[in-house]
Parts: C-alpha cells; sequence; structure tokens
C-alpha cells in the first residue's frame, strides 16, 4: 500500500485504536458550539451577499466555503484557497472508485500527496490552537505511534470532512429546494437536533463503502470466503423499511435514527460530530435569513459511485 494511504483508515483494531483515540479525545476537546456558531454567521454572510444577485452556484458559493471554513477552524489552521482545495478533494474522492474505473487510481494518489505536503507544514508551524496542536502535543505511550499515519490521519481528517461535509450540504439544500415547507420546519429550533440527521438518511453523501473479509462467514444466505470484498451500501440501508417506519419519507423529527449517513463502527467517519455542527449551521442561517431560496435550474450531480454529491446546484435567493 501506498504510504499516503497508510492512516487510522487503513488499520484495524487493535492496531487502530491508539491512532483514532488521539484525534477522537483531541476532538472531544474541542468547543463545537462556538465552531458552529462561527459557521452560522458566515453562512448568514453568504446569503447577503447573494440575495437579490442572480442566479448562484450552492457547490461552489456556500457548500465548499462553509466546509473548508469548518474543517479548518476545528483543526486549527488556515483554510487553504477553496478552488484549489476543492480540486485536490475531488480527486481524492474520485479516486475512490478506482476500482471501478483504474485511470483515477494515480491522480488521487497525487493528491494525497499534495495534501500530505499541507499537513506536514501545518505539524511543522500552526500556531493556532485546535485539534491539531493537541495531536502535536499529546504525550506519546509506551510505544511511540508511527508518525506516518498521525499525519496522514490527519489529512484523512481534513479531506474527509470537507468532502463528506460539502457532499451532505449540496444534498441537504436540494432537499430544502424540492420541498416546500420543509425549511419553514427548521425555523424550529427543536426541529434541528432530529432533522439534520434526517437529511443525511434521506439522501446521505457515502453511497457505501468495500471491506475485505477477513474470515470465511456468512451474511444472511450468501456465503463469503476469506479475502472477498463485500459492497455494503450504506443508502440502500438508510431506505430499509425494516429499520425505518416509511424509510423513503422525510421525517424531521425521527427518533431513533440509526442511519448509516456516516458509516458505522470502528471506521465511522471520525468528523461526524464537526459535520453535523456544520449542518446546524447551515439550515440555521437558511431559516433564518429573510431572503426566499428557490431553485434556479437542474442541478447536475457528479458521476461518482462512492460518494453522492451535486457538481453544480443553480438556486436563488429573491
Amino acid at each position: 500500500m501506498p504510504e499516503p494511504s497508510l492512516s487510522v483508515q487503513t488499520l484495524d483494531p487493535p492496531e487502530q485504536s491508539r491512532v483514532r483515540s488521539l484525534f477522537m479525545t483531541a476532538l472531544r476537546a474541542q468547543d463545537l458550539t462556538v465552531v458552529e456558531g462561527r459557521a452560522r454567521v458566515l453562512v448568514l454572510e453568504r446569503l447577503s451577499a447573494l440575495a437579490g444577485a442572480g442566479p448562484f452556484d450552492v457547490v461552489a458559493e456556500i457548500a465548499v466555503p462553509l466546509s473548508v471554513t469548518v474543517v479548518s477552524d476545528v483543526l486549527g489552521v488556515e483554510p487553504p484557497p477553496y478552488a484549489e482545495f476543492a480540486a485536490l478533494s475531488d480527486a481524492i474522492m474520485r479516486s475512490m472508485d478506482g476500482g471501478l474505473e483504474p485511470s483515477l487510481v494515480e491522480p488521487g494518489r497525487i493528491a494525497r500527496q499534495q495534501l500530505s505536503d499541507l499537513v506536514e507544514s501545518w505539524f511543522q508551524d500552526s500556531p493556532r490552537s485546535g485539534l491539531l496542536s493537541l495531536v502535536r502535543a499529546a504525550e506519546p505511550g509506551p510505544v511511540p505511534l508511527d508518525a506516518l499515519y498521525v499525519k496522514n490521519t490527519a489529512r484523512v481528517m481534513f479531506q474527509g470532512g470537507y468532502s463528506t461535509m460539502a457532499a451532505a450540504v449540496g444534498n441537504a439544500v436540494h432537499t430544502l429546494l424540492t420541498r416546500p415547507g420543509v425549511l419553514d420546519r427548521f425555523r424550529n429550533r427543536g426541529v434541528r437536533a432530529t432533522g439534520v440527521d434526517e437529511l443525511v438518511r434521506f439522501d446521505g453523501p457515502v453511497q457505501g463503502t468495500t471491506r475485505t473479509a477477513v474470515q470465511t462467514c456468512r451474511i444472511g444466505a450468501a456465503r463469503i470466503a476469506s479475502g472477498d470484498r463485500v459492497v455494503a451500501l450504506f443508502a440502500a440501508a438508510n431506505r430499509d423499511p425494516a429499520a425505518f417506519p416509511d424509510a423513503d419519507e422525510l421525517v424531521l423529527d425521527r427518533t431513533p435514527n440509526r442511519h448509516l449517513g456516516y458509516g458505522w463502527g470502528p471506521h465511522s467517519c471520525v468528523g461526524t460530530t464537526v459535520a453535523q455542527a456544520g449542518l446546524r449551521a447551515l439550515v440555521a442561517a437558511l431559516a433564518e435569513h429573510p431572503a426566499h431560496l428557490a431553485a434556479a435550474g437542474e442541478g447536475m450531480r457528479r458521476r461518482t459511485a462512492t460518494m453522492r454529491a451535486f457538481d453544480t446546484l443553480p438556486a436563488v435567493l429573491r
């Protein structure tokens, strides 16, 4: 496996536990309420700038800057240029479909290395307080953690947090644009707590993932041999009528809501709480802003299998 791919994602317990614990402990120390408040102000400012100015692209004008800013805020680093970072992230995200289109693998590897270089600079010189400052200051355990895994995990958290949130923002706004009255319900603060999770369940950013069986087993009637690759379809599970009553309906007060929008188990998204904070900031700002949000044409989905996201999503604020 190439070095840029070695991270918490490519480790299994128990080896994975120490790396994941390091980042989760640092994440829990962050005040996400403050992060969410700053993100809400950012969205409100962008909405005010866009109101009355004609059609705009939700992805470029809201999803990308919101996601880059929130993840940078949590990590405690200076946000990279939006368009430049979005291009790197796009190459990495598309390489996740390398099993279907091998030509995507090498551009993704190059993009990972470029992003790893950026993360390396953060470890060398990043005076701001945040998650990375706590990771750098953490006392080494009895067995020191491999620095490569730690730095690559920081890259995974930055890129994965950004790409998941940016995709989730586009999908959420599309749901709001195509279902009149739903945004009005988000004016109720109580609805936001459950409603954000329901938006992710209903049209989540991650469609599925591939895992390799380490031993022979069965899933239902299917025999899985050791070494077989299994594709778990999160989006299909999120519409399972046995798990979710009215599975094809958007139920903003759904509880419990054990959706798989951020994965599950030891390989679930490390930045789930960060993504939720960003989405709450988004819906709060959209609900509070006096301008009316409306569609300005058909959105264009990315032709990707692993991630479900928009390339463009035209809207207008009147």
